[in-house]
């Protein structure tokens, strides 16, 4: 398991999308609030942890309440405590779980993780350089800068858990000093490293080739392992007749085994960024997975956000759950691992798959609805939940027009089961004020009479090789059967931040 839950900053965290330019939109979407109050949900979770079989974490969460009281930090950590329980439940005797967070609540969530799995169980408190320095004197900020997060590690089993060591590559001052020796007939590099110990371990005083080791000191090998290093050209006599010294290649050597302080894995840059908040390097994720699974073990991310996780699982050859709340970062994943992995095939549940659940959808969150049903047309969601703030439009779509122009269509959702002409018009006044090229209405209804006339009489947007209707209506019934809207040659990168396709053979080594 690992886990990136929000750390309780109360700060509010946007998707940037891409505008038509390709560069990032002032469009954002609110991905999540990072901010908790104390309600009837957190005395629910508080009195649910209260009732577990695990009393060492009901006692501790309990004498938590009585410091913090009905605050934002119990009710956000009344939260964890459900929660990390379940996943404790689910961990196999051999498994590990990683809990990444910030300083914000990381001596809390120790103590709960303590709570959870015993305190016995606690393997490394890792520290990731997540940003560069900052500058925020000029703020007026008075404490030093915050530029690592935490990561725990805790096992489920005190003694057997998955493990595989790690390395890193060894500095080039290391190489310099220690390195040294050139072997004239291959032009390896090569250290020498001592063949005497301090303790007898058999019959190791013999002499060998003239020498013996020194005063207080023997063989570390026997005469029969002395003469293979011999044979196999592993062995360097000085001139002068002393001690031989056994011949260490640095292309043999793995690397320096893998520390606690990770400030070698780079922050979210460049190509990588898809513009979620909080996103995480995939290298960083890669290092965990590999760490302590297997190829074909089962990796769990429940609060995935933009797949990194399940990226770097499907990458490494796991097996993979992730798990969100948003419909927003559902369609952003599934996006990210069909660029990423072409033909991956994958299951989506939770998501409305007819039209008795999208109606269900529509009535209980219609924000999450309109996201969701955005994604159905592989466009992103337009505006925030501010109401008007969208100016009519719920989702755009860029694509190349006419001599590689940039064009956008609009997409209007509405979830109510009875849709009027004026949505059609209200569309079309969207369309001409923003300039598009196309307006898309999807609906939970089916259209009127007037409405089909109402759209067909908006004409055509025309390109030398097509043209298509400037108002098109589509259904949830007709987008479950596979309806699409007609646009002319559709590039989904013009819209969205696209994660680069990873190759089909896996990396031997980690960097």
């Amino acid at each position: 398991v690992y886990l990136d839950p929000p750390s309780n900053s109360q700060a509010n965290y946007n998707v940037l999308f891409k505008g038509s330019s390709g560069k990032g939109a002032d469009a954002q979407i609110e991905a999540f609030k990072d901010s908790w109050e104390w309600c009837e949900e957190s005395e629910n979770a508080f009195s649910e942890v209260l009732g577990s079989v695990n009393t060492q974490t009901a006692e501790l969460l309990r004498a938590i309440r009585l410091f913090l009281g009905q605050s934002d930090m119990m009710a956000y950590l009344a939260m964890m405590a459900v929660r990390l329980l379940e996943l404790h439940r689910v961990l196999k005797s051999t498994g590990s779980l990683y809990l990444h967070c910030d300083p914000t609540a990381s001596h809390y969530l120790k103590l709960l993780l303590d709570g959870v799995f015993g305190k016995d169980r606690f393997r490394t408190e890792i520290s990731w350089k997540r940003s560069s320095a900052h500058n925020d004197a000029r703020q007026g900020r008075k404490q030093y800068g915050n530029i690592r997060d935490t990561i725990f590690f805790y096992t489920k089993s005190p003694d057997k858990w998955t493990w595989n060591w790690q390395y890193t590559p060894y500095d080039q001052s290391y190489i310099d000093d220690f390195y040294f020796h050139i072997d004239e007939a291959t032009g390896r590099r090569y250290r020498l490293d001592n063949l005497t110990a301090a303790k007898p371990g058999g019959d190791t005083s013999y002499e060998f080739y003239g020498t013996k080791p020194y005063k207080g000191r023997y063989w570390a090998y026997s005469l029969e392992k002395m003469e293979a290093f011999k044979t196999d050209g592993r062995l360097y006599f000085p001139s002068e007749g002393g001690t031989p010294s056994y011949k260490r290649y640095l292309d043999e050597m793995p690397g320096v085994p893998l520390q606690n302080d990770w400030g070698d894995v780079k922050p979210v840059s460049g190509k990588e960024r898809l513009g979620y908040p909080t996103q995480k390097p995939v290298a960083l994720l890669e290092r965990i997975l590999a760490s302590s699974s297997n190829p074909g073990d089962v990796v769990l991310d429940p609060f995935c956000g933009c797949g990194t996780t399940i990226h770097a699982a499907q990458k490494l050859g796991r097996q993979w759950i992730g798990i969100d709340i948003t419909h927003l970062a559902i369609s952003l994943i599934e996006r990210r691992l069909k660029d990423a992995f072409p033909g991956i095939s994958f299951e989506v549940q939770g998501t409305p798959n007819d039209l008795a659940s999208a109606i269900n959808l529509a009535r209980r969150d219609k924000y999450q609805f309109q996201w969701w049903a955005v994604s159905l047309v592989e466009a992103r969601p337009y505006g925030g939940k501010k109401k008007g703030a969208d100016g009519g439009v719920d989702g755009v779509l860029f694509f190349r027009g006419d001599k590689g122009k940039t064009e956008k269509a609009l997409i209007s959702v509405k979830g109510g089961e009875n849709v009027g002409v004026g949505a059609v018009r209200d569309l079309i006044a969207v369309v001409e004020r923003e300039k598009a090229a196309v307006g898309v209405l999807i609906s939970l209804a089916f259209p009127t009479k007037p409405m089909e006339k109402e759209a067909a009489a908006a004409g055509f947007f025309e390109t030398p090789f097509e043209k298509v209707p400037k108002i098109q209506i589509l259904t949830l019934a007709g987008l479950f059967q596979g309806m699409r809207p007609r646009i002319p040659r559709i590039d989904s990168a013009a819209t969205f931040n696209t994660a680069a396709r990873e190759k089909p053979d896996t990396q031997g080594r980690l960097f």
